[in-house]
């Protein structure tokens, strides 16, 4: 697959239609990939804002049908085993599973990474990382 994997900032950048919501728009429309531990924390955070679950996925389902595709990939244990990995190079910088398991998916299939989250650029792995905003 050509395209990005997305964490769950760009997503909710995305649906919130923050700074940098174009870029994810474009990504959806060549497709993109984001872990299901990045969907649920994107689920997690739109209900935390109100949402009740069910709405927000079906929300989020309902966008990203209307720019594109999204492959949700499973968090199997090669990912898992990948995000680990990841564990020492990022500890510096905090990064959660989440975010491990965006990077571990971005590293596994070869493909550019969508965030918000500046700190990354900080970082010296072997994936592409853009900044959104």
């Amino acid at each position: 697959m050509n395209g990005y994997v997305l964490d769950a900032s760009a997503l909710l950048a995305f649906v919130y239609d923050e700074a940098g919501a174009d870029r994810v728009q474009a990504a959806l429309k060549i497709g993109a990939m984001a872990s299901t531990v990045n969907w649920a924390e994107s689920v997690s955070r739109m209900a935390d804002r109100g949402q009740p679950v069910d709405e927000a996925v079906h929300h989020l389902r309902s966008l990203i049908q209307e720019s594109g595709t999204i492959e949700l990939v499973p968090f199997t244990e090669s990912h898992a085993r990948e995000a680990a990995r990841l564990r020492p190079i990022t500890r510096s910088l905090g990064l959660s599973l989440a975010d491990r398991a965006c990077l571990a998916l971005g590293r596994l299939h070869r493909v550019p990474v969508l965030t918000t989250d500046r700190a990354w650029r900080s970082l010296h792995i072997s994936v592409k990382i853009d900044v959104i905003r």
